[in-house]
């Protein structure tokens, strides 16, 4: 005599045949109808970005992975890569000393002695340029390389990265393909057209703090144990996996549950416990939110995540700039030279492309009258960017801005000439199609002259 219905079944089967009946499929059993229904909603996941299918990047890569220091709200150049010492105070304000590095003739602002020493190790970009002093609009075009105002809107460097190198182009990991620390960037879309697989996985949470609480991995006040038992509780609770033994679609769920649950209890997810690095080298990194994100930047593409991008906020000083660069570049300093330097301890700086940058710089003369009392507004005319490791030559400098900052002097970069860059050192062809959800002809770049307006600067061949 076979066991009576579960009541969850039941209900389950008679809200999957009243669905079927709406769409002109009554009269199934109850089994047929949750199969169905499973099937469909299977569908709907696939039209959602799921079902792009990815390609393989086309040229020898020397990178396998990205870390990008993301300055959100844009940096001063002449306060950090590009000081001009002799400007006068209405330009350096209070930080008017330049500091030599350890490459003759190259210097950097004065709060940067640890970046000093290590200087052979980056390039400098002191070209920048693209003439948009909006944050949204600066944002897109540094990490897309596409001008605005088009009707589609392009993916960022991390989602195409992903697309290129994460699942389906031999990227097996569990930790998702594109990490950001800790927050999302939030200008516009990352994943563009290309669909939510190809967002990035956002941590939440601090790394500074312990334990460090990454959305859906670590949950707060909940043990390894309690989550144990919670897992347990799942499973006797699944009447649908009893309902439906051998379901091909609730097996495809099952393996991704185990790959969530190794996340939490397994070793994959302990990427994210900084306690198992010694005390000495996290505080060479810097106690702080942004010195524990770059070691945990470290450790993610130690483990091979194709990118990983440090949303370092902060840095849109309208007003008391000089009180806040005292805060912050003794903190960038200390993270981004430990990084530096502990990629290349490790043998991963040769593979691993570090970029720092921002969506714009900021003015070169500092704003002393009211109501900004010593700030600096968005320029967007000459800013600086850094590059290191992948491919990319240290103790180099690209391009020049004039003797006060405000004007380019000598070679133009434009963000579509760097991030073509970046990804011919990825094994990235700028000009590979990418898949658009309504068959359109986009490629990964702008197909004429890879930059705004027909602008360019070319790759930048002087330090790959």
């Amino acid at each position: 005599m076979n066991p009576p219905p579960d009541p969850v079944e039941k209900s389950l089967a008679r809200d999957a045949r009243r669905v079927l009946a709406q769409m002109g499929l009554p009269g199934l059993s109850r089994r047929e109808a949750l199969r169905r229904c499973l099937y469909g909603a299977a569908g709907l996941f696939l039209a959602n970005g799921w079902g792009l299918q990815t390609r393989p990047a086309t040229r020898p890569a020397r990178a396998k992975s990205v870390i990008q220091i993301w300055m959100w709200g844009g940096p001063c150049h002449i306060d950090t890569f590009d000081p001009k010492p002799d400007a006068g105070y209405d330009y350096c304000g209070p930080l008017a000393r330049a500091l030599p590095t350890n490459v003759d003739g190259i210097q950097v602002g004065e709060l940067l002695p640890e970046l000093a020493r290590v200087a052979d190790k980056y390039a400098i970009l002191r070209g920048m340029t693209h003439g948009h002093n909006g944050h949204e609009t600066a944002s897109y075009i540094v990490q897309t390389g596409h001008p605005p105002g088009e009707r589609e809107v392009y993916p960022a460097a991390g989602a195409v990265t992903a697309f290129f190198k994460g699942y389906g182009a031999g990227y097996a990991g569990l930790i998702p393909p594109y990490i950001v620390l800790t927050e999302p960037q939030g200008r516009f879309s990352e994943a563009g057209f290309l669909g939510t697989r190809y967002k990035p996985f956002a941590t939440g949470g601090d790394p500074a703090r312990t334990p460090f609480q990454v959305e859906g991995i670590v949950a707060p006040g909940i043990s390894d144990e309690r989550q144990r038992h919670r897992r347990e509780l799942l499973t006797q609770l699944n009447t649908l996996g009893r309902a439906l033994p051998g379901e091909a679609t609730l097996q495809t769920h099952y393996a991704c549950e185990e790959q969530a649950y190794e996340l939490i209890l397994g070793e994959a997810g302990k990427v994210f416990d900084l306690s198992r690095e010694p005390d000495a080298l996290r505080d060479r990194y810097g106690r702080n939110t942004f010195g524990q994100s770059c070691l945990l930047a470290r450790r993610l593409v130690e483990q091979g995540v194709p990118y990983v991008t440090i949303n370092y906020k902060g840095w849109d000083t309208h007003k008391q700039h000089f009180q806040t660069m005292r805060r912050k570049l003794p903190e960038l300093d200390k993270g981004f030279a430990t990084l530096l330097r502990d990629l290349a301890d490790r043998g991963l700086l040769a593979t691993t492309l570090v970029w720092w940058s921002g969506e714009f710089g900021r003015t070169p003369r500092v704003q002393w009258e009211a109501p900004w009392n010593g700030g600096r507004n968005h320029f967007s005319r000459v800013f600086s960017a850094v590059v290191a490791g992948g491919g990319f030559k240290g103790g180099q400098v690209v391009g020049a801005s004039d003797k006060t900052g405000e004007e380019l002097r000598e070679r133009p970069i434009w963000p579509a000439d760097l991030l073509a860059s970046i990804y011919e050192l990825l094994g990235i062809d700028p000009a590979a199609p990418l898949p658009h959800p309504q068959g359109l002809p986009v490629t990964v770049l702008p197909a004429t002259a890879r930059a705004p307006a027909g602008e360019t600067g070319g790759l930048l061949r002087e330090i790959m």
